[in-house]
């Protein structure tokens, strides 16, 4: 603050202590958003990433990076449930184009079409829409082994009749070689609650500490206009 015969207002303390605001709500928000997907099947935790520019362009330098550690695996009883236990996605298509997840709840249409709960289609490690043979008497009657392998028993052949291969690429969609797949098994996220939490403390210590901070310069401030009133 200078004072010239008036006041000009010099905003870097306030503003300072508004930007770090900023950021750290959005960081907590990032935190909330974990804990909110904590018993989501194949939500992958986000970790906030402050860039060095961040002192000087607010929350724009914050961005996010996605851990893509594997989750808790449990035990599923459906027979079309599948996770990944390494690193990688399965591919689908809807009518956006192909997208990833590594949530693996799947399911059959009438024409034995295999497809998410949101009824995009699966694609094999060909990229292409993966559709059984026939449409089988009962889901136990389909196997998938660790390669994504799919194989239906046919009850009139007494054989069982190859299906295709559940595609599992990495982050840059190449196709995984191993992907280990684990039929009747679902993947829960991968977030510990604990260190969530524990995470979140400083931040919001922090936000406190600038709060008190934007506080003390605002009062301040409103105290020297009123004394430069009463002056005159």
């Amino acid at each position: 603050m200078i004072i010239r015969g008036g006041v000009n207002y010099v905003d870097k303390g306030m503003t300072a202590s508004l930007m770090a605001m900023h950021l750290q709500s959005e960081i907590i928000a990032i935190n909330n958003e974990n804990i909110t997907g904590f018993d989501k099947i194949g939500y992958q935790r986000q970790d906030p990433v402050v860039s060095s520019f961040t002192e000087f362009i607010g929350v724009h330098g914050l961005s996010k990076s996605t851990d893509d550690q594997v989750g808790r695996i449990i035990v599923s009883e459906n027979p079309l449930d599948c996770a990944i236990a390494t690193k990688g996605y399965f591919q689908t298509m809807d009518k956006d184009g192909i997208k990833v997840t590594r949530d693996g709840r799947f399911k059959l249409d009438n024409q034995g079409n295999l497809l998410t709960l949101q009824d995009a289609q699966v694609l094999s490690n060909a990229g292409m829409p993966i559709q059984l043979p026939f449409v089988p008497e009962k889901l136990e009657d389909i196997k998938i082994n660790e390669k994504g392998e799919i194989r239906v028993f046919n009850h009139k052949t007494l054989k069982q009749e190859f299906a295709g291969t559940i595609g599992v690429v990495d982050s840059n969609g190449r196709l995984v070689s191993r992907p280990d797949i684990k039929q009747k098994f679902n993947e829960y996220s991968n977030v510990s609650l604990q260190n969530e939490f524990l995470g979140m403390m400083p931040v919001i210590r922090n936000f406190e500490a600038n709060r008190q901070m934007f506080l003390i310069q605002n009062q301040n401030l409103t105290k020297v206009i009123s004394q430069l009133g009463s002056a005159n």
